[in-house]
């Protein structure tokens, strides 16, 4: 199409307007509209199509045909079915074999965007290539091997534990889920050392083992976890033999990156270095807080790794889904859940120490509002329920709780200096971050957490041993996160600091913003210290925003000792879904506070989040 025609046909898009357009839909869907409109489609299609955009703007990889409206009534009438259907923008599956040159496909029921039904399909019929893989092990992991492994002991509830490492050996696709506490990390690592030493008995190598997660810090988190589980096994009661220590060597070499690194990148430019043409280079691919991956993302993937390739995909499949299309993990895990090929294992015995809130959370798992009510009851002191019906009621939780934080700050000498090598000292001021931390279901309004987070920091600024620093930007005990990825400096999206004071030597204190050092795995013979601390200059940072109060979505894979997770008084929020509730409280370990209206959380235990789509349905055959 020449400029001048391109032209004309984007004037005439711009000049239509949907009649008696949807409130809710996004100027994105509007255009959508008018794009149709404006090549050849007629209204009821162009309804269609912008409905179908709206919905992968909430998330969905597909329009269900018969999907209601708020009052109860299709969104899509039978009229705009046939006009769907009988479409020459429009594939329709049932009356074609392909999709391809057509911007948006009926299939089953269901209307894509072309691009969403594309990934969909390879989706699926990778990751059941990958299950059809399957072989008998050359190196079987048996009972003696697991007894080493597992330093030893046989407990019981470590029966799922030993169930998936036996299980990996000989697969293309391994899949482990569970709450927190369940073990996952320390499993993982012993499911690499036997499917290392299934690829050195194929192959005569050891393999190239790489680690990722959806956002940097997860990745760094799997890093080190498995060099700390690497440490104990080591040093257990029975340690590993000689034969396990190239193994082992092999785990620790691993690099841990973003998925987005692991496959190239290309940020604006689009595309990623590793793909089908060119795969990457690595036999066996671990992808941690995999219920972060969107649909799109985990194409990239599977397209970018070659077919004799392992992958352990590990993730709490309960939790929250990916801010982007699809929800995969949540859709892998119901595809596998009652298959007894046995590419999934799901891990349910919690091993923490206090288990008190184990109950609530797997109340809020099953949505059960009765189990609920009895388990806060029965953790009286370790859980509470606060109700917050508007914003003076918030107003005096918020001030108890920065009290509370203020003391705790005030405990580890945050406004006194420190000299930079007192890693003791330092380490003191970076554990506030972990004693604990305010969720928002929301991030705007007032009861977002956005405003909660600037509501906290002005009770802290208040304090009267920080009246040095009135009206600056950074101050001792600022807390912050980092909301974009800075390579150069090691900091990632996610990554959390706190501001402290350090001795210059010259008797004129420096602020500092110290953040976790934590190693790359293959770190550890350099550093057998483990993590540490680094100090930053508040003036290099990478973008950020206060992180006193955080989206429950910005917790995920983070675990705190106290939590407090408040949501709004409006029973009709849509962020009113059991998968948030779950995610902001399971990420408690000792105690838990639900700031909400009885209302507002029968709402949301009741409401479970789905996405629509048929990955689940590919996935199964």
């Amino acid at each position: 199409m020449n400029q001048s025609v391109a032209g004309e046909a984007f004037g005439f898009a711009r000049r239509l307007r949907p009649a008696n357009c949807p409130r809710d839909w996004r100027d994105l869907d509007r255009a959508v509209w008018r794009w149709v409109m404006a090549h050849g489609g007629d209204e009821l299609t162009a309804s269609g199509a912008a409905w179908a955009s709206h919905a992968e703007g909430q998330g969905h990889s597909a329009l269900p045909l018969s999907l209601p409206d708020a009052a109860g009534r299709p969104l899509l009438e039978d009229a705009h079915r046939k006009a769907l259907a009988g479409s020459p923008l429009v594939a329709d599956l049932a009356a074609c074999e392909t999709a391809e040159g057509r911007p948006f496909v009926l299939d089953a029921g269901h209307l894509y965007l072309l691009r969403n039904h594309r990934a969909e399909v390879e989706v699926a019929r990778a990751l059941r290539g990958r299950r059809d893989a399957a072989r008998v092990p050359v190196r079987p992991i048996g009972d003696d091997d697991l007894r080493t492994l597992f330093n030893g002991s046989w407990l019981d509830a470590e029966e799922r534990q030993r169930a998936a490492v036996r299980q990996a050996a000989g697969r293309r696709l391994m899949v482990l889920t569970g709450g927190p506490g369940t073990g996952k990390t320390t499993t993982v690592l012993r499911m690499l050392l036997g499917l290392s030493r299934e690829h050195q008995a194929v192959t005569g190598q050891v393999p190239q083992l790489r680690i990722a997660a959806p956002t940097g810090k997860a990745a760094q988190r799997l890093a080190e976890s498995l060099r700390q589980g690497a440490e104990r096994l080591r040093g257990g009661a029975q340690p590993l033999g000689e034969e396990w220590a190239p193994h082992m060597e092999a785990v620790l070499a691993a690099d841990a990156a973003t998925v987005h690194r692991l496959l190239g990148s290309r940020g604006r430019h689009g595309g990623y270095a590793f793909h089908a043409g060119e795969p990457l280079p690595a036999d066996i691919v671990v992808i941690d807080e995999a219920s972060m991956l969107d649909l799109s993302l985990l194409r990239a993937l599977l397209s970018a790794l070659r077919d004799d390739a392992v992958l352990v995909l590990v993730g709490d499949a309960d939790q929250l889904t990916s801010v982007g299309t699809g929800s995969v993990m949540m859709d892998v895990v119901q595809a596998l859940e009652d298959d007894p090929r046995g590419d999934l294992v799901r891990l349910s015995h919690c091993f923490r120490a206090d288990v008190a809130l184990v109950p609530i959370n797997e109340a809020v798992r099953a949505g059960d509002v009765a189990a609920f009510d009895a388990a806060i009851a029965a953790a009286a002191g370790t859980a509470t329920v606060h109700p917050v019906p508007d914003a003076a009621s918030l107003r005096r939780r918020l001030s108890a709780w920065a009290r509370d934080l203020l003391a705790t700050l005030e405990a580890v000498g945050i406004h006194r200096p420190v000299v930079a090598h007192d890693s003791h000292a330092l380490a003191a001021r970076l554990a506030v971050l972990r004693r604990q931390q305010l969720l928002c279901a929301l991030r705007e309004g007032p009861f977002g957490a956005t405003r909660v987070a600037a509501s906290i920091a002005a009770r802290l600024r208040a304090w009267d041993q920080l009246s040095a620093w009135a009206g600056a930007a950074w101050y001792p005990g600022r807390c912050v996160m980092v909301t974009r990825n800075d390579h150069a400096a090691r900091l990632y999206n996610g990554d959390v600091g706190v501001c402290v004071l350090v001795d210059s030597g010259d008797g004129r204190p420096l602020l500092q913003v110290a953040f976790e050092r934590t190693p790359d795995v293959s770190a550890v013979a350099s550093d057998p210290s483990g993590a540490g601390v680094r100090l930053l200059d508040p003036n290099t940072l990478p973008p950020h925003e206060d992180a006193f109060a955080l989206t429950v979505h910005k917790s995920q894979g983070s675990e705190y000792d106290r939590v407090a997770v408040l949501l709004p008084p409006d029973a009709e929020s849509p962020m009113l879904v059991r998968q948030m509730l779950y995610t902001g409280m399971s990420r408690a370990k000792s105690a838990i506070e639900l700031w909400a209206m009885p209302d507002v959380t029968g709402k949301a235990l009741s409401t479970r989040l789905a996405r629509h789509g048929r990955l689940a349905e590919r996935i199964g055959g």
